[in-house]
């Protein structure tokens, strides 16, 4: 029997799941179960006038969730992080088979946007803003105000995290959030929708419309969209940029990256092959801030390489719903085929495949379809294509380097400038390193630890904007000034 989360609709509005009014059958489309090939369900994308109507219940809804007291708002993401506690292993179950990550990742997937919702949860009371002192007892003060409707369009590869990253601060600050999940991962965004509502959210303050682009595109162009926060690739972002431009609507991007990881001759090697690790191979290597360009200074970088070979070759590949798996399966067929059309074309351009380079054959009957890359460790130049464009899977370039200022030279030589790390034992050096990177993010001696509390962003193509902290607050609100003259005014007329 089918089970009623993958027959119900998947569509959100105004507290409830409704069925879109698209007729264009050209906009179906099927959302499979990465680790076994299979088809889950099949979804419509919202038309347009689907997508004005959540707005317009957002609109609505922010009437009143807006003057809800800060605290209480905040009591109310808080609940509903509990509730999230509450139903851990049935959401990370889904959100395995719908992204196709191992059960172990989707758990701390969970906690992760648990994590978020109590930080913005308990930040919400104190959204304030300034008081300044003026002369003869005269004073100004700011009001920090929310936006009002807020559009959300999130990335695939933290399918629930991506809405936390995005509805925790916008409703914490007192907006209402409609939130277009990618169309491969739609399926655990109405069932957040419903847990809103049912921890006290009014109806229509959280909206959910499923589709593919055209769906992103009426949400980012719609007039009573005061802003949008968007995750994803770098050509999706610029065209979302040019919609808000057009109407003066804020924009938070978090784009894409091909970040640096520079492992220097006096690092602890052990640290150095797990943070490699950590770079890389997490929700199979489809991470934005990946440390996929790993530059290893000469001296060690032979006794690198093979250590890191080594570990790359214990991973466990296969099925994600199983304990001990520690690599799953890609989101869908045209993503390993990208993959590993970057691969064949990084062989063609004289690269040395060191482990992987190729699809994973998995013995398991029920994977047989299942979309299986096996993890690459690649040696290449910075000429090459795959050290220069974003693969977006479990593929690692590995090349030496001889001095500090070449290293960062190399790693600032791109378009991106999402993340960067350094595995030093040098202080003086790490933090040096650090400053000069050209990044939003440098982790020194680890990687892809993203506490809440520090901001995350880009520079240059990987976007602007941050998420994850205060500072999230300011893209969220704007800010009212406010003067009061106490004394009787001086006027030249």
């Amino acid at each position: 029997m089918t089970d009623p989360v993958l027959t119900a609709p998947l569509n959100f509005i105004d507290g409830e799941r409704v069925p879109p009014t698209n007729t264009d059958d050209s906009q179906d489309f099927k959302v499979y179960e990465p680790a076994t090939g299979k088809v889950l369900c099949e979804c419509k994308s919202a038309s347009e006038a689907d997508v004005d109507r959540a707005v317009q219940s957002a609109k609505a809804a922010f009437e009143v969730w807006s003057e809800v007291p800060a605290l209480e708002r905040g009591r109310v993401l808080q609940k509903v992080a509990r509730k999230l506690e509450e139903r851990l292993e049935e959401l990370a179950v889904w959100e395995t088979r719908n992204n196709g990550k191992p059960i172990w990742e989707a758990r701390e997937d969970i906690k992760n946007i648990v994590e978020c919702l109590d930080y913005f949860g308990g930040l919400a009371p104190g959204i304030v803003g300034e008081h300044v002192p003026c002369a003869g007892g005269s004073f100004g003060y700011t009001r920090r105000e929310p936006l009002g409707v807020c559009g959300g369009i999130g990335a695939w590869n933290y399918p629930l995290p991506n809405i936390g990253w995005k509805a925790a601060p916008a409703l914490a600050c007192g907006n209402t959030m409609v939130y277009k999940p990618s169309p491969f991962t739609p399926i655990t965004a109405p069932i957040l929708a419903e847990i809103f509502i049912e921890c006290g959210l009014p109806k229509g303050a959280f909206n959910v419309v499923q589709g593919q682009g055209q769906t992103g595109e009426y949400l980012s162009k719609h007039p009573d969209v005061a802003k949008v926060s968007f995750t994803g690739s770098v050509p999706t972002g610029k065209k979302i940029m040019q919609s808000c431009s057009n109407r003066v609507a804020k924009l938070t991007l978090e784009l894409g990256g091909k970040s640096p990881l520079i492992i220097f001759n006096d690092a602890d090697m052990d640290n150095a092959i797990k943070g490699a690790m950590l770079a890389n191979f997490l929700t199979q290597g489809q991470v934005c801030c990946n440390g996929t360009r790993v530059y290893v200074q000469k001296d060690i970088h032979e006794k690198f390489l093979e250590s890191f070979v080594n570990k790359t070759k214990t991973l466990k590949i296969g099925d994600p719903l199983k304990e001990d798996t520690m690599m799953g399966a890609v989101i869908n067929e045209g993503q390993m085929s990208k993959i590993l059309g970057y691969i064949d074309g990084a062989k063609k351009e004289g690269a040395t495949v060191h482990c992987g380079g190729g699809k994973h054959s998995t013995s398991d009957p029920n994977c047989q379809e299942g979309f299986y890359v096996s993890p690459t460790v690649l040696s290449v130049n910075d000429k090459m294509t795959i050290a220069r464009e974003e693969v977006f899977g479990p593929v690692v370039c590995v090349m030496p380097f001889d001095t500090e200022e070449e290293a960062i030279q190399r790693a600032n030589d791109t378009d991106y400038g999402l993340a960067s790390g350094v595995f030093t034992s040098d202080i003086k050096r790490a933090h040096r390193v650090a400053s000069k990177l050209q990044a939003g993010f440098c982790w020194i001696n680890n990687y892809n630890m993203n506490p809440f509390g520090l901001p995350f962003g880009g520079y240059k193509q990987s976007g602007f904007g941050r998420e994850n902290a205060l500072d999230t607050i300011n893209h969220f609100t704007q800010v009212k000034s406010v003067y009061v003259e106490m004394g009787d005014i001086d006027c030249p007329y």
